[in-house]
């Protein structure tokens, strides 16, 4: 296995991992599972959100560099390595798999917490 370094520069959200509110759109609860896989397979990735770190965009030559051509409305974009590997969307497993170099495991359903019922037992903010 490879263990590049992985940063994902989200858009602007309420939290850290977007799972949070009563409106959870189902393409960030599956990336979140993804990302739990991964890191479960020895993945070091960091996720930065817009809202929460704002410099961190600014001072991140390749992400400034791509929001100064695209604008924040082409978030997400992911960095491996510090190269560009991804944007305008999240990588399924089998892309993490990929820069990880192993076989992708196949993800399982992951059912969108029910609107009110965040807290720290249901994996959102």
């Amino acid at each position: 296995m490879r263990n590049p370094e992985i940063k994902v520069f989200d858009p602007a959200m309420c939290c850290s991992t977007g799972v949070c509110g009563v409106d959870v759109d189902q393409k960030l609860v599956t990336f979140a599972a993804d990302l739990g896989w991964a890191k479960q397979q020895g993945a070091r990735i960091e996720r930065f959100n817009l809202s929460q770190e704002p410099l961190l965009f600014v001072n991140t030559p390749a992400v400034k560099a791509f929001l100064d051509r695209s604008g924040q409305d082409a978030l997400p974009l992911v960095l491996v390595d510090g190269e560009v590997a991804l944007a305008g969307r999240y990588p399924q497993r089998a892309e993490l798999a990929r820069w990880l170099g192993i076989a992708p495991e196949a993800p399982a359903a992951v059912p969108a917490p029910a609107p009110g019922r965040c807290g720290p037992r249901t994996g959102c903010c």
